[in-house]
């Protein structure tokens, strides 16, 4: 009787010690065959690339000339542009570091700004914001008409600054970041070189300045999670979606899929396509960039800039055609 009670406490405490070594060793030897051979349906760039990072590895070269072809075939234009597939790392390019007149695009990047402070505690979600004489902004936006010393709270300013471009809003946000300055140094630790703000909004001269690829990478940081917590996330993905202009890459990738709306956004939702963007328009230069999720549930992100004559319709149609020939290469031709 005593041998077999030791016997059994032996048998007891040997499965004891297998299942824990199966437990550790398991999963890793799952994770080296799964490496060897690959995700079912995977190329070897998404094997190898981890889901959702702001990483080009594969350029689209076709689309990165047709886009050159498009920007060379109208003289006076100037054109700059970046696309990245955050799932696999596809990319296309055209002189995508080239810093170029912001215009309202450099909203999208005030607002990651934003809401990394809401994150960190130093704003609140309904601090008020006064508004002063230095801060009133032409052009864009209802906040400028409103009397000095009016308070907003400051979700209301952060979202009307990208759902009607609203120049004061801006101005708002800004000053409560610490400034000019201090916005500039944050989007110098975002890995923005390109991106300045030297005049409060509208800056109708240009003086502000970003790039197709910093417009493109302060998306990125947002989706990929290398910035702000699941809730800013959700911040930021909804006023975002709240942009009211949807006539530049809306409007050019609905086009090149063989299509057209006077409502571009509610006719792409349709095809399995949701494009949350913020333009740019000072006449002189124009500008649009999006986070763009496609039908097969991967998500880019698309930056268009142009400059050319005051308020000459051909920089618009520029954008909605590089948007278009995009929507081709990634969804396919009608």
């Amino acid at each position: 009787m005593f041998l077999l009670l030791r016997l059994a406490v032996m048998g007891i405490g040997l499965g004891v010690i297998a299942g824990t070594a199966l437990k550790v060793v398991a999963p890793r030897l799952a994770e080296s065959m799964q490496s060897s051979i690959g995700l079912p349906g995977q190329t070897p760039q998404q094997q190898q690339l981890d889901p959702g990072r702001f990483e080009p590895r594969l350029e689209l070269a076709d689309l990165s000339q047709r886009w050159q072809q498009l920007a060379a075939a109208q003289k006076d234009l100037k054109a700059t542009a970046f696309l990245l597939v955050l799932d696999d790392g596809r990319y296309a390019q055209l002189a995508p570091d080239q810093p170029m007149p912001a215009a309202s695009s450099i909203k999208t990047p005030i607002l990651v700004v934003a809401l990394e402070d809401l994150d960190q505690g130093r704003v609140k979600w309904n601090e008020p914001l006064q508004l002063t004489k230095e801060l009133v902004g032409g052009g864009a936006g209802w906040m400028a008409s409103r009397p000095i010393g009016t308070r907003f709270p400051f979700h209301e300013a952060a979202t009307e600054m990208i759902r009607v471009s609203d120049n004061s809003a801006t101005n708002l946000v800004i000053q409560r970041l610490g400034g000019k300055s201090a916005v500039n140094a944050r989007f110098q630790a975002m890995g923005l070189a390109a991106t300045v703000i030297n005049n409060w909004l509208p800056d109708l001269d240009g003086t502000n300045t970003t790039s197709a690829r910093d417009l493109a990478r302060s998306i990125a940081l947002v989706d990929t999670g290398e910035s702000l917590s699941p809730r800013a996330r959700d911040h930021f993905r909804e006023i975002m979606g709240t942009s009211a202009t949807d006539t530049l890459i809306p409007l050019g990738i609905l086009r090149g899929l063989g299509k057209d709306a006077d409502k571009p956004d509610p006719e792409l939702l349709s095809l399995g396509i949701t494009a949350h963007n913020k333009t740019g328009d000072i006449g002189t230069a124009y500008a649009d960039a999006a986070l763009i999720q496609l039908p097969s549930g991967q998500r880019a992100v698309a930056a268009f800039m142009v400059t050319g004559p005051f308020n000459d319709p051909r920089s618009a149609d520029l954008i909605r055609a590089m948007a278009g020939a995009a929507a081709q290469t990634l969804v396919g031709r009608p």
